[in-house]
């Protein structure tokens, strides 16, 4: 790995761990709540990466990239699903939707200057946050598992985008939620390989 590598990784480590600080001071074990601002902030890069990365294609008028396009549309849709379960979920507040505005905003503003700039360093960036969300989904199955919180029905939208079954429950939910964030952990790395 070259210096620059190195230096790249390292920056994009230190603003996961920042944000990761922000996201324990205001919701901590609250996984419900915590999931609903993380989601909504989490459908940004697959959107802002795959709008630029299909701008460049139009201004270059070349094919290269199309299968990361929609893999990164992809994303963006899928983590936007997220958020629809988890606000079935959790119900957030006032305060709460307010959060998400404001977070939101202030991170797509953030990301695309991160995409343009530091293309690496934001994919890199985004797959820590993916191993950070699947930290974070085990730690709330635990708390499923050990009835620290309750394991509900699974909201209706959730049954039918993962063809669960009538029964199935928030930790079966939260099973299928965290494996779609390793993918895209997955899929960040393999992109930031790419730069």
């Amino acid at each position: 790995m070259t210096f620059r590598e190195k230096l790249s990784d390292k920056a994009a480590m230190s603003m996961t761990k920042f944000f990761r600080f922000f996201a324990d001071v205001f919701f901590a074990k609250r996984y419900g709540h915590r999931a609903v601002v993380l989601e909504t902030i989490a459908g940004v890069p697959g959107m802002v990466g795959g709008m630029l990365l299909h701008m460049r294609s139009l201004r270059k008028m070349e094919r290269g990239n199309g299968h990361m396009i929609q893999e990164l549309l992809d994303e963006a849709v899928n983590e936007r699903k997220h958020l629809m379960f988890f606000i079935e979920v959790a119900q957030p507040n006032w305060f709460e939707r307010g959060l998400i505005v404001a977070a939101q905003a202030i991170f797509f503003v953030f990301y695309t200057f991160m995409y343009i700039c530091f293309t690496r360093t934001a994919h890199k960036m985004i797959a820590y946050f993916e191993e950070e969300a699947v930290r974070s989904y085990t730690n709330y199955l635990d708390m499923i598992q050990n009835k620290q919180i309750a394991n509900t029905p699974a909201p209706q939208i959730a049954k039918e985008y993962y063809g669960l079954t009538d029964d199935a429950r928030l930790a079966d939910m939260v099973i299928c939620v965290r494996a779609d964030e390793a993918k895209h952990a997955e899929a960040n790395h393999r992109f930031a390989d790419k730069y």
